[in-house]
């Protein structure tokens, strides 16, 4: 049973097989654990509070700050006031001890008590002077206190500040609120399926992808797609390890990056510590899950800025952790070598150009309807020669690919090969006379009548199959010969898979063959979004990860992630620079990403884009003028001096001028001038249609 409950189905275009078995020299039994296992990071975590947070803020963990900043004193001129208001005291209190101020202050004192109280030099008379003394002095600690804001110095440097900065000693919730208990479990009459888990839960045999992909398979329970009863069976059985994921992995070889299932997050770095973000996210965690990625994710930044390493590998390893828990399927593209993460992460490496690649790339995408194909083929091969105009298409290929790919499927079951297209394409009498004889009889009069508008359109002006073979001709090389097979003799992925929680890791010819890679990088974009919108489980996130996006923007594929929110999908594009886009389709591309990221060291006109798109905010503008006050006499000049050892500056006369004016949250100079090395500029948008504004973040930290 999957993690959702439900068998594995795997076709002639499926999905994951098993990976090579372990090796001989590598023994199959781990060793013997020297202590057992502690439980107690685990239920720290499973236990850690998660309150609800704006788009981006990473929730484990989160304390929530106020929107708008408290005005804070600078603590040079809070402890230099605090320290000269007590010298204040202490004069005024000296200047009353010693009769510098007169004798008015013990006035009370000698009317309001009897001679015999005041004069009588016994114990009470010590008594009473002394706290009449103590009551003075507490009236002046009181008044300089007040003056020299004592309270904010204690509620910032006191026991107060030491309180906060302690950690809270950890409080066990109660067992119908645990979530190792499993209460939802027990509240459905599940409760010895409930017991089995939380015993594993304490014993420290059940891990963070254990707990998420079984709450991922009680939900289909709940929602009556699975059964109670073999739910109950499976987990009475295995235990934490119930609802196991095709592959039989629960967990990551290796992980890189903080990762927190039960919010769904992956964390990026911190929000910065800067005037331009809001108050209520300065210093707070960025965290990226399926509810942001749903809207597609855009990152736009120069080599070495940290896109692969800092963006694409830690969100690449959370969508394989969400699919080793039966949520997601991710299908991650790059060129090889790029870091993408290790093979044995994935269940499926196609590994295009490589001898030894165990599984091929279904050129057609698994479907078997010829139209379907041909689009989606045309896409991949003439797409970026499209009108860049949003409103245009390619429908003059994905015609004449039609005219050829419905006579050939009908003849052969299947679809052609490379150079079996290519020599369809090109027009060689001899291929097409074939295709001819054998349909000639078999009463498929319509398909004959495709073959022969192409072969009356093939040389014409404006005929497009030239220029669709010389692309296809890109892929008929030796290097691909055992490559895009349709024979059945090799183990083709289709993006069809994407029904079940599959991980797929697709590494691209790049290094050679530049423009191949762009053409099938355009081919899985093209793919991916076909299968999107024919799925039937939408319940399952899916996700493409494309690491660098050159040349695969194209009027279609802007439709087609603009479509993919509707389908629980989304895309991650990194991008070089947005040069690497035409022109006409900068603007919709950014548009149809809920999620824009400018990193470090991107280009003024890149930021333009940025800074459009961001478009523009009311924020208050003041004008301070400082006129410096010039004293004339000595006690002036005193009192001056004073007012500098406060507050550290000189007397002027200020005058302030507040008024609303519009700017743009950040201006092109400011992304490219302005963003440290390591950093990035990321708004975002929810699938619930909750945005953030643009952040300043530190991916390093």
């Amino acid at each position: 049973m999957d993690s959702d409950g439900t068998q594995d189905a795997r076709g002639t275009h499926a999905t994951p097989v098993p990976r090579p078995a372990v090796p001989p020299e590598v023994p199959a039994v781990p060793p013997r654990p020297t202590r057992a296992p502690d439980s107690s990071a685990f239920l720290t975590w499973l236990r850690a509070p998660r309150p609800e947070a704006a788009p981006g803020v990473w929730r484990f963990g989160h304390v929530p700050r106020p929107d708008e900043e408290p005005e804070q004193i600078p603590a040079r001129q809070l402890l230099s006031g605090a320290l000269v208001a007590f010298l204040v005291g202490w004069l005024v209190w000296s200047l009353l001890w010693n009769g510098y101020l007169g004798g008015w202050w013990v006035l009370p004192v000698e009317l309001l008590v009897p001679d015999s109280w005041r004069r009588n030099g016994d114990a009470g008379n010590v008594i009473l002077w002394y706290g009449y003394y103590a009551v003075i002095i507490l009236g002046i600690l009181v008044a300089v206190g007040r003056l020299g804001r004592w309270g904010e110095v204690w509620r910032r440097y006191g026991p107060p500040a030491w309180r906060r900065a302690a950690p809270a000693p950890e409080r066990l919730p109660a067992p119908e609120q645990d979530p190792a208990s499993w209460p939802a479990l027990r509240a459905a009459g599940a409760s010895d399926a409930a017991e089995r888990l939380a015993a594993d839960a304490r014993s420290g045999v059940m891990r963070d992808v254990d707990y998420a992909r079984i709450t991922r398979a009680w939900q289909g329970v709940r929602s009556g797609r699975h059964d109670l009863a073999t739910f109950s069976g499976a987990v009475l059985r295995e235990g934490a390890a119930a609802c196991l994921h095709p592959s039989g992995e629960r967990d990551l070889p290796a992980r890189t990056a903080r990762h927190d299932l039960v919010s769904g997050q992956v964390r990026l770095g911190t929000t910065a510590e800067d005037p331009r973000n809001p108050y209520a996210y300065r210093g707070t965690g960025l965290g990226l899950g399926p509810d942001l990625l749903g809207t597609s994710l855009l990152a736009v930044g120069p080599a070495g800025s940290g896109k692969t390493g800092t963006v694409v590998r830690p969100l690449a390893e959370s969508l394989c952790l969400h699919a080793l828990a039966g949520r997601a399927a991710v299908v991650v593209v790059g060129a090889a070598g790029a870091g993408l993460g290790p093979a044995d992460a994935y269940d499926v490496v196609v590994r295009i150009g490589h001898p030894d690649s165990v599984h091929d790339l279904d050129l057609y995408g698994g479907t078997g309807d010829p139209d379907e194909a041909a689009a989606v083929l045309a896409e991949a091969l003439v797409g970026d020669l499209a009108d860049a105009h949003p409103g245009s298409d390619s429908r003059r290929s994905t015609t004449v690919l039609a005219q050829l790919l419905g006579p050939f499927r009908a003849v052969h079951d299947r679809f052609p090969s490379v150079p079996e297209l290519r020599q369809l394409l090109d027009g060689a009498p001899g291929a097409l006379d074939a295709l001819r004889t054998a349909l000639e009889g078999s009463g498929q009069e319509s398909l004959l009548r495709e073959l022969d508008a192409r072969e009356r359109q093939s040389g014409q002006p404006g005929d497009v199959s030239a220029v669709l073979a010389d692309r296809l001709a890109l892929l008929d090389r030796p290097a691909f010969a055992g490559f895009f097979d349709t024979s059945g003799q090799s183990r083709p992925f289709s993006l069809k898979a994407l029904d079940h929680p599959v991980r797929v890791r697709i590494d691209l010819p790049a290094r050679g063959h530049a423009e191949a890679s762009r053409m099938l990088a355009r081919l899985v974009l093209a793919q991916f979004t076909a299968s999107i919108a024919v799925r039937e489980d939408r319940s399952l996130f899916a996700c493409l990860v494309l690491d660098d996006a050159t040349g695969v923007v194209t009027p279609e594929a802007v439709r087609g992630i603009q479509r993919l929110r509707s389908g629980n999908a989304g895309a991650v594009l990194t991008l070089r620079t947005l040069d690497d886009v035409p022109r006409p389709l900068r603007g919709p591309l950014l548009g149809s990403t809920g999620c824009r990221m400018a990193l470090a060291g991107v280009t003024p006109w890149d930021g333009q884009d940025f800074a459009e798109v961001w478009g523009k905010e009311w924020t208050e503008a003041r004008d301070v003028t400082d006129r410096q006050i010039i004293a004339e006499t000595p006690a002036g000049k005193a009192v001056h001096a004073l007012r500098r050892v406060i507050t550290g500056k000189a007397p002027t006369a200020r005058a302030v001028t507040v008024r609303q004016v519009e700017r743009e949250r950040w201006s092109a100079s400011e992304l490219a001038h302005g963003v440290p090395p390591g950093h990035a500029v990321l708004s975002l948008t929810s699938v619930q249609g909750e945005h953030a504004p643009p952040l300043l973040v530190n991916l390093r930290g």
